[in-house]
C-alpha cells in the first residue's frame, strides 16, 4: 500500500509517502518560521494561509519524489488534531476530498501519536509494550504505550511545556523565535553550573512536569546579573541542564514505575543534544533502551502521518470523507489495533 500522510498542524507543512512493504519513498516539509519570526509566535490565519499555498505543491513534489502518480496512491493519511483549528483545516479538506476524487480510503491521525509512532520507522526499533517521551510543541507527556492506539498518559506538564519553556526563555535573551535550538547552541558555550536552577516537581512523587517557573527564575538570574561577563550563555547552560536533568529523572522514574526496559523520545524537543546524551548514559546506567526518530523526524512531519496512517489503514480502519478536524483531542481516547497489526 502507498499511503500519503499530510502534516498541516501549526507552522509546518509535512507531506510524505510510506509504502508498506518497502518504507518511506519520498518526504518533504516546508517550515513558516521566517513568516511567524517577526510576530514572536505563531499567528493562526497565516498559518492557515500559508498551508493553502504550500500544500498543493508539496504533494506534486513528493509524488515525484516517490516516482508514483495519484492513481496510485492506497490511502490518505492526514494530522486530524490536535492543534490549530484553521491549520487542520486545510490538511484535513484537502485530504477528505483527494480520498473522495480517488475513490481510496482516508484516515485522521492524532498528532501525537504520529510522534509516538515515528521512532518505529528506524532499523532499530523496540517492539511494545514502551515508555514514550513526548516532547513537542505545546506538548510534554510521559506515555504508557501497550500497543499502536492503546495509550495512558503517565504524567503531563501543568503549565508550560518544555518547548514552550525553551522558546519563551530563548525570547528572554534575545534570541528570537523559535529559540529552542538556538538556546542550545548557546547552552554549549556557557558554564551551567554557574547558576543554579530549579528542578521543579522532582522533590515530589508523580510524574507530571512544570516549566513556567524555570522562564521567571531565568529572567530574576538575568535582572539580578545584567554586568556579568557572558551572563546569557550561563543562564542558558543553566536552564538546559535544569530542564534536561528533570525529564531524565522523570523518564527513570516512569520506567521504574511500570517496570518496562524500552523508552521511546520524540517531538522538537527530542532533538536536544544534551537531552540525548543523557539519556543514553542513563540508559547504559539502568540496563534499559532509549530510542529516538532520526534528527529530521523529530519535527512536525507528514512521514509520522503517512506511517502512523498505515498502520491504521492496513488494520481496516477508515474514516469518512467529512471529517472536521479536532483541535483538542486525548491519545487515552483512540482506537487500539490488534496487537499484531503493524
Amino acid at each position: 500500500m502507498n499511503i500519503l500522510g499530510i502534516e498541516t498542524s501549526c507552522d509546518e507543512t509535512g507531506v510524505a509517502v510510506y509504502n508498506t512493504e518497502t518504507g518511506l519513498l519520498g518526504h518533504s516539509l516546508y517550515s513558516q518560521v521566517i513568516l511567524h519570526a517577526e510576530y514572536g509566535g505563531v499567528v493562526p490565519e497565516l498559518a492557515s494561509r500559508d498551508h493553502i499555498r504550500k500544500l498543493s505543491p508539496l504533494i506534486h513534489e513528493v509524488l515525484e519524489k516517490s516516482s508514483l502518480r495519484l492513481s496510485e496512491l492506497d490511502g490518505i493519511a492526514f494530522t486530524r488534531g490536535p492543534g490549530l483549528m484553521g491549520a487542520l483545516l486545510v490538511g484535513t479538506s484537502l485530504g477528505c476530498s483527494l480520498a473522495f476524487s480517488l475513490g481510496i480510503p482516508a484516515i485522521g491521525v492524532h498528532h501525537m501519536e504520529g510522534h509516538l509512532l515515528a521512532p518505529m520507522m528506524e532499523k532499530n526499533s523496540p517492539p511494545f509494550p514502551f515508555v514514550a517521551l513526548l516532547v513537542s510543541g505545546g506538548h510534554t507527556q510521559l506515555m504508557l504505550a501497550r500497543a499502536v492506539g492503546q495509550y495512558e498518559i503517565l504524567g503531563q506538564s501543568v503549565d508550560d511545556a518544555v518547548g514552550e519553556s525553551f522558546d519563551k526563555t530563548a525570547s528572554l535573551l534575545g534570541l528570537g523565535y523559535p529559540g529552542g535550538a538556538a538556546l542550545a547552541r548557546l547552552a554549549e558555550q556557557g558554564d551551567p553550573d554557574r547558576f543554579t536552577f530549579p528542578r521543579p516537581m522532582t522533590n515530589r512523587p508523580g510524574l507530571d512536569f512544570s516549566f513556567s517557573g524555570l522562564k521567571t527564575f531565568a529572567m530574576n538570574t538575568l535582572r539580578n546579573n545584567t554586568d556579568e561577563p557572558g551572563i546569557k550563555k550561563n543562564i542558558a547552560a543553566a536552564f538546559q541542564k535544569a530542564v534536561v536533568e528533570t525529564l531524565v529523572d522523570k523518564c527513570q522514574r516512569a520506567l521504574r514505575q511500570t517496570g518496562y526496559q524500552a523508552l521511546i523520545v520524540a517531538g522538537g524537543v527530542g532533538a536536544n543534544k544534551c537531552l540525548r546524551e543523557r539519556l543514553v548514559i542513563e540508559a547504559e546506567k539502568s540496563g534499559t533502551q532509549v530510542f529516538f526518530p532520526s534528527m529530521a523526524l523529530c519535527t512536525d512531519n507528514g512521514a509520522m502521518i503517512a506511517y502512523a496512517g498505515a498502520l491504521r489503514l492496513s488494520a481496516g480502519q477508515q474514516d469518512d470523507t467529512n471529517l472536521a478536524g479536532r483541535p483538542r483531542w486525548s491519545m487515552e481516547g483512540l482506537t487500539a489495533l490488534p496487537q499484531n497489526s503493524g
